[in-house]
């Protein structure tokens, strides 16, 4: 999508931070690395816990689109409504789906709140969660699972691990990534007693280093899809809470990244920003305008976290954008001691 209406692009600027509920990341303010993903810890811990059965009952909101579960695992067709294709029994791909934890129930001994939490488990074919198992994702050349499934099982092809890995298909893999990143965070605490075929069982960094640079990987090239923001806002009406990586995918980066020596900060004060300025949008280009005669200091960065360019810039001044790759950015605006975000998409 390329903005070449200003009130469009508008739309997409204002929208895409309304979710966030006002001053929710607020306490993560000015940290960065462990004391950042500790931060969000707190945050994000005490979830609403809707119970393994009703994760159904999520999907209906979370992973549907038209009444069809929209699968990671398979392009099967499966109607929400339509209770005889949720697994039992299955021998054959597109039979039935079920509950998918992305990480493996038997790494965490079952234990709930972490069985029904519904930011890493997902609706999929059954068959293909049957073919990865318990397996860690990966990547391998191994052979494909078949048919109208998604995903490869094989050895993996990276160093650090040498054994039997499941690849998503490039699309979800981003998704993947990061439902370990909120997994690792939200449950940091319980990290000692897991499994330690991915985890490094500390609190920070939380995964194995092999694994924590391949999901890195995977989070900067398939970056926060317009799926997983509708699936934030269906699961946040349920458990109450969110995923911090999903609603601010640079904190990868201060906290794991190639920024964690920096300092992470989101929007302080909005009830006052709008008195200071206001970003607008032409086509390939913006400006920003002030109610004072003052230098204004803006960050752009793309969706992984990635410096763009920093500069101070004066009011109405004319940006251009066309150098730029498609894509979604977040811009950041400071002056008069205050900030504001907008992610636009170019």
């Amino acid at each position: 999508m390329r903005c070449s209406i200003l009130f469009l692009c508008l739309f997409f600027v204002i929208n895409s931070f309304a979710t966030i509920p006002s001053g929710y990341y607020n306490s993560a303010n000015g940290k960065n690395e462990r004391s950042l993903k500790t931060a969000l810890h707190n945050i994000i811990k005490d979830h609403t816990s809707v119970g393994y059965k009703n994760l159904y009952t999520v999907y209906a909101e979370s992973d549907t689109k038209n009444d069809t579960i929209l699968d990671i695992y398979s392009t099967c067709t499966f109607f929400i409504d339509i209770l005889s294709q949720r697994c039992g029994n299955y021998a054959n791909i597109c039979d039935c789906y079920n509950r998918e934890h992305i990480i493996p129930q038997s790494w965490f001994n079952e234990e709930e709140p972490m069985k029904s939490d519904a930011f890493h488990i997902y609706p999929t074919d059954g068959k293909v969660n049957g073919i990865r198992s318990n397996y860690p994702h990966g990547e391998t050349d191994g052979p494909s699972v078949g048919g109208n499934g998604l995903g490869k099982l094989g050895t993996c092809n990276i160093d650090g691990y040498n054994d039997i890995v499941f690849e998503p298909i490039d699309e979800y893999k981003g998704d993947i990534a990061r439902s370990y990143f909120y997994f690792i965070t939200r449950y940091e605490d319980k990290l000692y007693k897991f499994s330690d075929v991915v985890f490094d069982n500390n609190t920070y960094p939380g995964l194995q280093e092999w694994f924590l640079n391949l999901m890195i990987k995977w989070h900067r090239q398939d970056t926060v899809s317009e799926k997983e923001l509708n699936r934030q806002e269906a699961i946040y009406k349920f458990q109450n809470n969110r995923n911090p990586f999903i609603d601010h995918p640079e904190l990868v980066e201060h906290i794991w990244g190639n920024q964690k020596n920096i300092i992470w900060g989101t929007t302080t004060a909005l009830e006052n920003v709008n008195n200071y300025f206001e970003l607008h949008l032409l086509d390939n280009a913006f400006f920003i305008s002030s109610d004072y005669e003052t230098e204004i200091e803006y960050t752009l960065y793309d969706i992984s976290g990635q410096l763009i360019t920093k500069q101070n810039i004066t009011p109405d001044e004319i940006i251009s954008l066309r150098n730029l790759q498609k894509g979604l950015y977040i811009i950041t605006i400071i002056t008069n001691n205050n900030s504001k975000s907008y992610k636009i998409i170019i």
